[in-house]
This record gives structure tokens, C-alpha cells and sequence, in this order.
């Protein structure tokens, strides 16, 4: 038996568990820009505030039924997530985390046991870890795993836990599922199995297994099976490496001087270089762009990106921050608005198997001494609390902040004594 194990609406949940004020009230956050909404408490869901609304369309709302809004944090999501998984860890011999918020548990040797009891269990001490309400689904399969789960938010958030340990549980369960809330179908499929009078997952799974092979190649067979409780997709323990790792926003304003959006890619390629080292990666290429709002029809338009080869592959923000400069003349144009900028790290590597140069002129071991220092500081004291003077102070660049989240650490070992 397989557990998918999601927490409810994390980020808003992660906000709420250090402002306990905000219990019962409606939350959003927003995305990295304060674009638009990327996740929702029930009680906002049940205004009608729908994921991934602007958030300028919607202020009226927010405003008249007193939603707190939040800009995405994600250092503390991360932090939390961290904790959660952790917790998890403790109840399975095997763990696949799926996403930020969700993880599969392989209940396999715990066949014999009540499942529904002992996944309360987890529930319970998840809560009780970290403050997180999570949701349970349990099945044979991953697929119904995500069926049970979405099933149990759905009719029974309280309880939290279903697990379909019956062929009378399976039936209502895939009964009650949408053909489009199938994990892995999509809209293009979503249409085609409509047409062809597939509306819910019951109604697929009796499908000739023929025309399933057929229409919805590997995949769809490997789904068809799932959904008969046949478990086709292994767990994998290990998360696959990144292939790469790109920040690139839009600025508050448009900006036409060279020096502040000069700042800005500064700053996008030092958070490139940190998101490289927390996870001990380092970067043979980057790539640098930036480009103006091309929805100002009546202004003139420019974007230009430029490829760089590293001679050594690097994770160290002063080096990346040199060679994204040396880029940025290149590629910079005077006489244009510019709205947005990035950095992205290509063909990124595990840092211990960087290969040397014999031309190489940098103190590398100086330099990750220096970076670890920098990162150290920045953990224990804020965000950018050490920076490159390149990085600068200007706040023209930076985004439209509409409500800023604080910053928070759970980890207690980055909790500051002081001796008076």
C-alpha cells in the first residue's frame, strides 16, 4: 500500500502557523512579483477567489472581506517543508518527496496493521512537529493514492485520512473522480476521452484495454493500470538533479538606467549562485538576458540574451557575478525601457567533481571559505544582510511588494544568543 501524504494549502498554512491571529480568516499569497494569487485558505477559496488571479483584479475582494495577503516567502516554505518531510521519514522505509508539499509513503511492510489508524498517527505528529495540517490518501497505487486524497479534502477535510483498502472503496472512489483530475491526464486527453464518453475514472477504467494502448500510448496503459490498483510507477528516493537553475523577474518599474538594471542582474545572479550552493551544485555556463515590456506597443522594443562558458565551473557569487557583468556590456542597449532581467546556470554539475585548469588564476578554496561565511551571516541575520557592493541599495529595480512576509528561521541552531 502506497500513502500520498499533502499538506493543506501549505503556503497559507505556513503564514497562519506564525500568526495564529489569522486563524479562520482568509488568506492569499501571492507569487514572486505579487502577480497573482499561488495559493489560497479555505475561507478565501469560499469567497471565489480563484488560483492564479491577478491580484490587482481582485482588490476590491481582499479589501472589502479583509483578506490578508502575503508575497511569497520561500525560505520559510522550504524550512517547513524540510521539517515536514522529516517527519515523515520516521514512518516508512522508503520516502519519494513528490513536491514541497507532498511526499509518497511505501506502507508495504505495514500491510497487517490498521492503516487508517496509523496514518491519524502521522497526522497527529506532523501537527504536532511543525504545526502543519496534512491530508492522507492511501491505495495499492500512486494514482489512487492522489484519487483517496483529493477525495478526502474534498468530502471530509476533518478526518483526513481515506484509505482504499476495499473494492467497494475503489468503485465509489473512481466514481467520484473526473476524467481531468486524473493525476496525468491533461486537457488535450481530457477532451479526447470526452468525446469518446469517458467522463469519470470508473468509467475509464472499464475501458477496452485495446483502445487504451492505442490512444493513450505507454503512458495512458500505465495509468489504466494504476487506476485498477496495479502499482506501475516506482518510488525514487533520490529527487532527480536539477538541470538547471534560473531567477529572472520583472522589475517594479521600467528602468532605463544602465547601472540600475545593471543592480538588478547582480542581484538575480547572487541568488542563482546561493540557490547553487544550498544544493552543493556549481555551474559550467550561465546565461544573462534582458528585455523590455513588450506589451508597450507605442515604446521601442529590445531583448538580447547572452551564453557565457565558464573556464571553471563555479558556484561562488563574486565569479558569477563578474562574468554577468562582463555579459552585461555586452548585451546592454542605452535609449530603452527595460522591465525585466536574469541569470540562469546551465549544465550544472555536483561540486565535487569540478574539473581544475591549469590556467585557473582564483583562489578557489579562499572563495568557498568566503561563501560559506556569506551564507552563514545571511541565515543568521536576513536576506542579503551581506551583499556585493555591485549588489547596491537601490530599490527602484526591486518588485512591487504589496505586503511584505517577514523573515522567520525554525531551526534552532540559527537562533541567536546573546550574553549581556
Amino acid at each position: 500500500m502506497i500513502a500520498l501524504v499533502d499538506c493543506n494549502n501549505f503556503y497559507a498554512s505556513c503564514e497562519r502557523l506564525f500568526q495564529p491571529r489569522l486563524q479562520n480568516r482568509p488568506i492569499v499569497v501571492l507569487s514572486n512579483n505579487d502577480g497573482c494569487v499561488i495559493a489560497r485558505s479555505d475561507e478565501a477559496k469560499e469567497l471565489g477567489i480563484e488560483m492564479g488571479a491577478p491580484s490587482f483584479l481582485i482588490e476590491p475582494v481582499l479589501q472589502q472581506h479583509n483578506v490578508s495577503v502575503f508575497s511569497s516567502n520561500y525560505t520559510l516554505y522550504g524550512d517547513l517543508s524540510d521539517r515536514v518531510m522529516s517527519t515523515l521519514s520516521q514512518f516508512a522505509d522508503q520516502l519519494e518527496v513528490y513536491s514541497i508539499d507532498e511526499a509518497f509513503l511505501d506502507l508495504s511492510s505495514f500491510r497487517h496493521h490498521n492503516l487508517t489508524g496509523y496514518a491519524q498517527t502521522i497526522r497527529n505528529t506532523v501537527m504536532q512537529n511543525t504545526g502543519i495540517p496534512v491530508s492522507i490518501g492511501i491505495a495499492p497505487s500512486k494514482t489512487l493514492a492522489k484519487m483517496a486524497n483529493r477525495l478526502v479534502k474534498k468530502r471530509n477535510k476533518q478526518l483526513g485520512v481515506y484509505c482504499i483498502d476495499t473494492v467497494e472503496k475503489m468503485q465509489f472512489t473512481l466514481q467520484n473522480t473526473l476524467v481531468k483530475d486524473i493525476w496525468g491526464i491533461g486537457s488535450q486527453y481530457t477532451k479526447l476521452l470526452n468525446r469518446h464518453g469517458f467522463t469519470t475514472a470508473w468509467d475509464l477504467s472499464k475501458a477496452p484495454e485495446e483502445w487504451i494502448r492505442k490512444n493513450l500510448s505507454v503512458v495512458g496503459q500505465r495509468m489504466y493500470n494504476e487506476l485498477k490498483g496495479i502499482s506501475c510507477i516506482s518510488f525514487e528516493e533520490m529527487p532527480p538533479k536539477k538541470k538547471m537553475v534560473c531567477v529572472a523577474r520583472g522589475f517594479g518599474k521600467v528602468l532605463s538606467d544602465k547601472n540600475e538594471v545593471m543592480e538588478a542582474l547582480a542581484n538575480f545572479t547572487a541568488m542563482v549562485a546561493a540557490k547553487l550552493r544550498s544544493e552543493q551544485l556549481v555551474t559550467n555556463t550561465i546565461q544573462i538576458f534582458v528585455q523590455t515590456n513588450a506589451h508597450r506597443a507605442n515604446e521601442p522594443q529590445y531583448f538580447r540574451s547572452l551564453t557565457i562558458s565558464l573556464p571553471v565551473a563555479t558556484n561562488s557569487t563574486n565569479e558569477l557575478i563578474t562574468h554577468a557583468r562582463q555579459g552585461f556590456e555586452t548585451i546592454y542597449r542605452p535609449g530603452y525601457n527595460y522591465n525585466k532581467t536574469g541569470c540562469t546556470a546551465m549544465e550544472l554539475i555536483p561540486a565535487t567533481e569540478v574539473q581544475a585548469s591549469v590556467f585557473d588564476t582564483e583562489n578557489r578554496a579562499r572563495n568557498s571559505q568566503l561563501m560559506q561565511v556569506l551564507d552563514k551571516v545571511n541565515r543568521s541575520f536576513g536576506k542579503n544582510t551581506v551583499r556585493f557592493a555591485l549588489q547596491g541599495f537601490s530599490t527602484r529595480w526591486k518588485l512591487r511588494q504589496l505586503k511584505l512576509s517577514p523573515c522567520y528561521t525554525t531551526r534552532i541552531e540559527e537562533v541567536l544568543t546573546i550574553k549581556i
